[in-house]
């Protein structure tokens, strides 16, 4: 018996290979999708946890939610986008 394992992938097609790639890859992709969506759900409860004392606090939950908003379809009007930008400027300063 042989010891060293054949790589199968040398041994397909073209085709077969970039479609394997891309399985791969796709898996990898929602992965690190689900991590973030975990990493994201535990920043929301840490959020969520005491209200914010500061000024600073509020600023930064406030940009926060405007950057999730940002990225919606509702948020996609160019007016809605120059109001967020301002608002997120804005809050740097509280948040400083």
């Amino acid at each position: 018996m042989n010891d060293n394992p054949i790589d199968l992938d040398l041994h397909r097609g073209m085709a077969a290979q970039k479609s394997t790639e891309i399985r791969r890859r796709l898996q990898d992709v929602q992965a690190d999708q689900a991590q973030v969506r975990a990493r994201q759900e535990e920043f929301e409860k840490f959020l969520l946890a005491a209200p914010a004392t500061t000024i600073a606090e509020v600023a930064a939950k406030a940009r926060y939610l405007l950057e999730l908003y940002s990225r919606t379809q509702d948020a996609s009007d160019p007016r809605r986008q120059k109001l967020i930008a301002t608002v997120l400027e804005e809050l740097k300063v509280a948040e400083d």
